[in-house]
């Protein structure tokens, strides 16, 4: 159930503790005033159909927990505690003055997570550059008879939000896979059903440790250990078969990881068997089953671990256009993120700025019928009488250039460097937060740098 507000909260009207005079200009007033809280919170209200039950949390605390907790990476029990401590993150998040009371219960960061879903930030998201925008829109009404023309550069790229794991070796997946099967087997046995069946799992740690001691692993060495977990995982599956057959019953997270175990099992037993390292959907984590290795390339690591993203960026505005745990190529979804700037924009993008895998065929087709220049040089070898214009690409690349620069702002101020969130659905939510922080800090730098040249005009003026 939820219940509107009577009005969002005004600097004038947030009662300040005694003695206290809160700062006008404070980074975390203006952000508040960059906000289209109530359009946001119309949305909000929507997931809530039951008109009967508990008073949920208002929007505004509940967004603004989330973007609190992701700017500084504080965990749950941090971000309350920050709350409760500073008035100005209570204005932000829209209590009615100072307290020193709790705002909220811990626990409730999950609910917030799993409501603000990445679909629904991406529509907040929507909402801040509309607002952040009104100023810099420019209107089409010149013409209305002939098709508006290509306008605007839009820049995309795609890069990898690494999740929070340890780096996965078969030997060690395998041995955490056993011990959770033990786990499992003394769950679901009774003394009274007599002997606890045998599971060897002292031998097997000794096993796991020989090979886990080692400085230098041979491949011999990792294939005779692997088939020594598996022979135990096998074993210990058999048995938790059988005990479930005789009536024991598995709670939901055991049966979750059981099944992630079974699959896990088949999947280094093919690669065994088959002498290789690849197989399809492969695990690498037993608590987070839905990460995928992004084979990425990069200098610094050639896999990563967690969600792979496209976002465009246009005018310095960044929008997510596609995240998934899966590895897809980048260049299938150039075509889609540029009909989505036409429905915003009315027109398509004057220039694309993008990497050489962008750079296909069917992409090269579409951007040529629509007159859009796709930054970078013609498939192929060049032809004898073409002459690049050295100049343009070199303008072109270093305005590409900007992308990283939100990647790497993404990664280092705003949570997206690593996700310790383990859902699936909390893991996008973070990623799609992230986004919504960086263009909240350049809403931000925006006003700042007005504020400077008007107080500098002020002092010339007086000069």
């Amino acid at each position: 159930m939820y219940k509107f507000g009577t009005k969002q909260i005004q600097f004038e009207d947030f009662r300040q503790p005694m003695g206290l005079k809160m700062d006008l200009n404070n980074r975390w007033v203006k952000k508040a005033e960059t906000m289209p809280w109530e359009k946001i919170e119309k949305r909000y209200a929507k997931l809530f159909s039951n008109r009967k039950g508990n008073v949920a949390k208002p929007l505004r605390l509940a967004l603004g927990a989330c973007i609190i907790q992701n700017e500084y990476g504080y965990s749950d029990e941090e971000t309350v505690l920050q709350i409760q401590e500073t008035p100005y993150l209570q204005f932000f998040c829209g209590l009615p003055g100072f307290t020193l009371e709790r705002p909220f219960d811990p626990s409730l960061m999950v609910y917030f997570r799993k409501r603000l879903t990445a679909e629904i930030l991406g529509e907040v998201n929507e909402m801040i550059l509309e607002k952040a925008e009104v100023n810099e829109a420019q209107n089409d009404d010149d013409d209305q008879s002939e098709p508006p023309q290509n306008k605007g550069t839009m820049i995309v790229d795609a890069t990898c939000a690494p999740s929070n794991i340890k780096f996965p070796q078969d030997t060690e997946l395998l041995n955490e896979a056993r011990e959770n099967t033990e786990k499992i087997i003394d769950k679901l046995h009774n003394p009274k059903d007599g002997k606890k069946p045998r599971t060897y799992r002292k031998i097997a740690r000794k096993n796991h440790l020989k090979i886990a001691k080692k400085r230098k692993k041979t491949s011999k060495d990792i294939r005779k250990a692997t088939g020594q977990q598996l022979g135990y995982i096998n074993r210990n599956l058999g048995i938790i078969d059988k005990m479930l057959e005789n009536g024991k019953e598995l709670s939901d997270k055991d049966f979750n990881r059981l099944s992630t175990i079974k699959q896990l099992y088949e999947q280094q037993k093919y690669m065994r068997d088959n002498r290789t390292h690849r197989v399809e959907n492969r695990i690498v984590s037993l608590s987070q089953p839905h990460i995928r290795p992004i084979v990425r390339g990069k200098a610094k690591a050639k896999v990563e671990f967690g969600a792979k993203l496209d976002i465009s960026v246009v005018n310095g505005w960044t929008r997510l256009e596609k995240q998934s745990f899966d590895a897809y190529n980048e260049s299938t979804t150039l075509l889609e993120i540029i009909e989505r700037y036409k429905e915003r924009t009315g027109s398509y993008p004057e220039r694309v700025l993008a990497d050489k895998i962008y750079r296909n065929r069917i992409n090269l087709s579409f951007c040529k019928e629509r007159n859009i220049r796709l930054s970078g040089p013609a498939l192929g070898r060049p032809k004898k009488d073409e002459t690049r214009n050295k100049r343009q690409d070199y303008i072109d690349e270093s305005e590409r250039v900007e992308v990283e620069r939100k990647f790497s702002l993404a990664k280092r101020k705003c949570g997206m460097g690593l996700i310790v969130t383990k859902l699936p659905e909390t893991a996008m939510h973070s990623i799609a937060m992230s986004i919504i922080i960086l263009n909240l800090k350049k809403v931000l730098c925006a006003y700042f740098e007005l504020f400077k040249f008007s107080f500098h005009f002020l002092l010339v003026q007086e000069k």
